[in-house]
């Protein structure tokens, strides 16, 4: 992904991530890219990302999500140590999001501390 944009429409703020544009003309990269968003779009879940639309236009090729502000998990442990009730807490949260991707049969290929998560702060 290269980057997220911010749209507004229908009085509702959403995340837009486009695919690198050397990754929108390799036809493997760009099915890889439309199979996760069809996967993750069929995935309701407090600790998910929810997937609005999926794109391809005139070699453009981008996810249409909700928009999660905030700060990544590692920016938050960077910030200092977490409490202990708090590190579970998240871990629980990851876990739950997790399992119910799993339990649709969708196994996260990618997951780290980077990503802007669906954690309650």
């Amino acid at each position: 992904m290269r980057c997220i944009e911010r749209a507004t429409r229908l009085d509702r703020e959403v995340a837009i991530k486009v695919l690198s544009a050397s990754l929108a003309i390799d036809p493997t990269a760009l099915a890889r890219f439309e199979r996760e968003a069809m996967s993750v779009a069929k995935l309701s879940h407090p600790n998910i990302l929810a997937i609005f639309e999926s794109v391809q236009d005139g070699g453009t090729a981008f996810v249409v999500t909700e928009l999660v502000d905030g700060e990544t998990l590692r920016a938050r442990i960077t910030a200092g140590a977490l409490p202990q009730r708090r590190a579970v807490a998240y871990a629980l949260q990851i876990a739950r999001g997790v399992a119910a991707a799993h339990a649709r049969g969708i196994v996260h290929r990618d997951l780290t501390e980077r990503r802007r998560g669906r954690l309650r702060w």
